[in-house]
């Protein structure tokens, strides 16, 4: 006796016959297809029919007729681990959805044997591309097997300057956080960065370029004194508070580059009982989610946009990624709260 083939699920030529259409209108609706033209009513009927019967394309079918698959794959080191990064694969998600496509995420922790096996399993589930993203922003070596398929560069930059790249603009990032403390009346303003200079990191070398430039656009002369360079961390921030708080001319205003270091100064102002803002304005940067809000005042700093990055990176990926190095930096909105304020008038 024959074995009964298994029900197989609803096709397109069943999707055609309910919405009363060729099966060509319902591959061209539901693919998007560029230069295809059809009423509002027409497409209605289709996507109707569509979530009426529960139909599903054929991924596998979608590879061998058009080479690749329905999939983005997405590589990065901790980013999908961490709560402050988190937002960045969220938006790349969001933009793969919006044209149809699934994002294959995989979180490596820096191991460079899973990032190789990870990056050849999605070539050979043949991704439409690949985003490459880093925790935070540096020049990268990306692998090389990224020249066989379009790639970008997430929250970092190609070291060789051959992929395109989506990063945060640091240098503007700096200018604006420096620019709300000199428009709230500052003239004396340190700075605790993240990194020393000869690092080349570029969030300490940005927002340090960037906090000159404002500093020289207003005309007000940079004071080492007031400088510091530390290691991004809550210990470098306390350290480095206490040390620029109790000299004979402290700041009215720290930017610090980061939010752990304000975490830090905030610390060791309670230490001196010197108030926030009322006695110096302290401003951050990143905008940590867990930390930013909860700080009393609540810390104003600068946003890493990390949504809007990984919505641009799967934009790349759609434009086709052309290897040319492009760069789009993307601007660090500044999230207010209460920790800048007028520095106190002179007696």
């Amino acid at each position: 006796m024959a074995r009964a083939k298994p029900a197989s699920g609803p096709t397109m030529h069943d999707v055609a016959a309910a919405a009363s259409v060729s099966q060509a209108t319902v591959s061209l609706v539901l693919n998007s297809a560029p230069g295809s033209r059809f009423s509002a009513d027409t497409q209605q009927r289709v996507w109707d029919a569509v979530e009426q019967l529960g139909y599903r394309t054929n991924a596998h079918a979608k590879v061998l007729r058009e080479g690749v698959s329905g999939m983005i794959g997405f590589i990065g080191d901790s980013v999908a681990t961490s709560p402050f990064a988190g937002a960045i694969i969220e938006g790349a998600q969001e933009r793969a959805w919006e044209e149809g496509l699934l994002l294959l995420t995989i979180n490596t922790g820096g191991d460079k044997k899973l990032e190789a096996a990870s990056l050849d399993t999605m070539l050979s589930y043949k991704v439409a591309g690949v985003v490459y993203a880093a925790m935070y922003n540096r020049y990268l070596e990306v692998p090389k097997a990224l020249a066989g398929v379009p790639s970008v560069v997430l929250n970092s930059q190609d070291k060789d300057g051959k992929l395109p790249s989506v990063a945060p603009d640091e240098i503007q990032g700096g200018y604006t956080a420096t620019r709300r403390l000199l428009d709230a009346g500052h003239t004396r303003i340190g700075m605790i960065n993240i990194e020393t200079l000869e690092s080349g990191l570029p969030a300490a070398v940005g927002r340090f370029a960037g906090y000159q430039k404002a500093m020289n656009e207003a005309g007000v002369k940079v004071d080492p004194s007031l400088l510091r360079f530390g290691e991004g961390g809550e210990t470098h921030g306390y350290t480095f508070g206490r040390e620029l708080l109790s000299s004979n001319r402290p700041p009215t205003a720290i930017f610090c580059a980061n939010d752990r270091t304000a975490w830090g100064v905030y610390q060791a102002a309670a230490e001196l009982r010197v108030s926030i803002p009322d006695d110096v304005s302290i401003i951050g940067f990143d905008n940590q989610s867990t930390l930013a809000p909860f700080l009393r005042p609540g810390l104003t700093t600068l946003e890493l946009p990390f949504a809007a990055m990984g919505r641009q990176a799967v934009d790349f990926l759609l434009q086709g990624a052309k290897p040319d190095g492009q760069v789009k930096l993307m601007d660090c909105p500044l999230i207010e709260r209460s920790s800048v304020s007028h520095p106190k008038e002179k007696p």
